[in-house]
């Protein structure tokens, strides 16, 4: 069961709206409690539908709900989900992006006395690669039959099964076991390279670096396997042409290691590696002024509401319902219009924002008080975070759908998965 789980979310994840995950998805038993309790009431008033069966609807609905979570989180990381914390948010800057780039994650009442730190960048972190053999595109030289091996990832192993024909060629074999293995999604890609009109399988591990008593990050043999060996051999694909490696760099002075390019330091900054650094040449990580910083949240916010609206947008032409949302969101917008002028902030005809940074850093700077200043920006966070949460809560709600019957006013009840449709949409074609 767990296996058809996740299978079935990592479709999902690839056919829907990848998003990053963020420590915001995780949530209190009484957020837990305040969402069902939300739904509860909206199903108890919610009319009947015929259920919706077009593939297109349903990916347009789960967006919808993947976008609102997005903006959701974009809103959380500026503080507003606590009035008082609203674009307190401090910025990071780096000497070199190319080498790193970096978040504040700590409180932000300890931004002043946070200091900066030196990073000096040795190697990055990789991961295996195994490049089989180089066939020509001709008749496959094993045996017809059927054939398996075993792909090790950690402690669990894989078995492959396929079958062989006498008239199949190296390279229908070769992209038959890639999409075998990328259908699967165990953490392993698989790509057919070419070169003078030959054909190799390439396989690289998603992870990298490796873990605390090991040598690879994944092995391939058919030494034990249930059917026919011969064909890891033939095809090459136990040959490790690229050894997984952690990633070596230095924190002010001090020698360190990690299994990723990503990595947190003192609680404070979450780091991302790129590249690496001249030998003796480190670069700069510290907190931006209030002002910088101030400046870059009212950039985060206006990104977020932009491209929330575009994805509504996007879908103009074959959801009807989506026009309903996108005016939504351009009222919201128009409502501080007048606010938003002399700060630098101007709505475009599609009713997403632009901002001119020289005015918004200008207004920041002659502000006396800046909390009065950008207190309509707080309102414009806090009408789109509340939005965000309807939409996330009932996507269907934007979605055109033919109503069988009003509840008795008076004597309805509750009926579940009226607005929790979109959740049965991620297992079609898997029960």
């Amino acid at each position: 069961m767990s296996f058809a789980l996740n299978t079935v979310y990592n479709n999902y994840l690839t056919n829907y709206t990848p998003k990053a995950v963020t420590r915001y998805d995780a949530h209190k038993k009484s957020e837990l409690r305040s969402v069902y309790n939300s739904i509860v009431k909206q199903n108890k008033d919610a009319p009947w539908y015929l259920p919706t069966t077009s593939k297109a609807t349903q990916q347009y609905a789960v967006d919808l709900k993947e976008n609102a979570r997005q903006l959701r989180n974009t809103l959380a990381q500026l503080g507003g989900l606590e009035e008082d914390s609203l674009f307190s948010k401090k910025s990071v800057y780096t000497s070199d992006e190319h080498v790193a780039t970096a978040s504040f994650i700590g409180s932000h009442n300890a931004g002043h006395s946070v200091p900066g730190l030196q990073l000096e960048v040795h190697s990055l972190a990789s991961s295996q690669e195994n490049l089989g053999l180089f066939l020509p595109d001709t008749r496959v030289a094993l045996p017809a039959g059927t054939y398996s091996f075993d792909l090790g990832l950690g402690d669990v192993n894989y078995e492959y099964q396929f079958t062989i024909d006498e008239a199949e060629t190296n390279r229908e074999i070769q992209d038959r076991l890639a999409r075998l293995i990328n259908n699967s999604s165990i953490g392993i890609r698989a790509d057919l390279v070419e070169s003078d009109s030959r054909t190799s399988l390439w396989l690289t591990s998603e992870s990298t670096g490796l873990g605390s008593g090991r040598s690879s990050v994944f092995t391939v043999s058919d030494d034990r396997t249930s059917k026919a060996n011969g064909t890891v051999e033939y095809f090459g694909l136990d040959y490790v042409s690229r050894e997984a490696s952690n990633a070596s760099f230095s924190v002010n002075g001090q020698e360190q290691t990690a299994s990723r390019n990503h990595f947190t330091f003192d609680k404070n900054f979450e780091i991302d590696l790129h590249g690496v650094t001249q030998e003796g040449h480190p670069i700069q990580i510290g907190l931006k002024t209030d002002l910088e910083s101030l400046t870059d949240n009212v950039a985060h916010l206006v990104g977020g509401y932009n491209e929330f609206l575009r994805a509504a947008s996007s879908y103009l032409d074959s959801q009807s319902r989506s026009r309903q949302l996108v005016r939504e969101l351009k009222t919201i917008a128009l409502t501080y219009g007048n606010s938003m002028e002399p700060m630098g902030l101007t709505m475009e005809q599609d009713g997403t924002l632009r901002i001119d940074s020289n005015a918004l850093h200008q207004s920041a700077e002659q502000s006396q008080d800046i909390p009065e200043t950008f207190g309509y920006l707080k309102n414009f966070s806090n009408m789109l975070l509340r939005k965000s949460g309807q939409v996330s809560l009932n996507p269907m709600d934007y979605v055109e759908k033919v109503i069988v019957a009003y509840k008795n006013p008076g004597h309805n009840y509750v009926s579940p998965y009226i607005t929790s449709a979109y959740s049965g949409m991620m297992f079609n074609s898997y029960c």
